[in-house]
Formats: C-alpha cells, sequence, structure tokens
C-alpha cells in the first residue's frame, strides 16, 4: 500500500476492453517515499489534490473487482 497524493489526471483515447469506463490518475507517493509519481486507476471517485490509499500489485486488481484487467496500482482509499 502507498499513501499519496494526486497531482492530475490521464485521458486514454485507446485501451484494454476490461478498462473501458475507467479513470486514470497521476499519484505523487508521500515525501518519505523513494518512488517517483506513477499512474493508477481511480476506483473511489478521488479528486485532484486529495490524498489516497493505492494498492498494488494483485492486490490492485483484487481491489477493484477486475482481476481480469491488466492493473498494477488502484486507488482503494
Amino acid at each position: 500500500m502507498i499513501i499519496g497524493k494526486v497531482v492530475g489526471s490521464i485521458v486514454s483515447t485507446r485501451k484494454n476492453d476490461n478498462l473501458i469506463g475507467s479513470k486514470f490518475m497521476v499519484v505523487e507517493p508521500c515525501k518519505n517515499m523513494a518512488q517517483s509519481r506513477f499512474v493508477a486507476v481511480d476506483n473511489v471517485g478521488a479528486g485532484i489534490g486529495e490524498i489516497v490509499l493505492v494498492a498494488t500489485g494483485s492486490a490492485a486488481r483484487i481491489g477493484c473487482n477486475m482481476e481480469h484487467s491488466p492493473i498494477d496500482a488502484a486507488i482503494v482509499g
């Protein structure tokens, strides 16, 4: 799990069929994390400037109920 701040959004005109209707957000991890910004699927309706909890890996797919989708990071809280 990663705690971060939503700093932007991304629009994708072409994507995997399992991701149609999903919103993508750019997340910046908290200062103490040695990780750069990344893209996460937004499953909770987060907005720019909000602090969020992000699941990564297989937990991201399970947390979104999208086990067969190519998701590596998902905003879950």
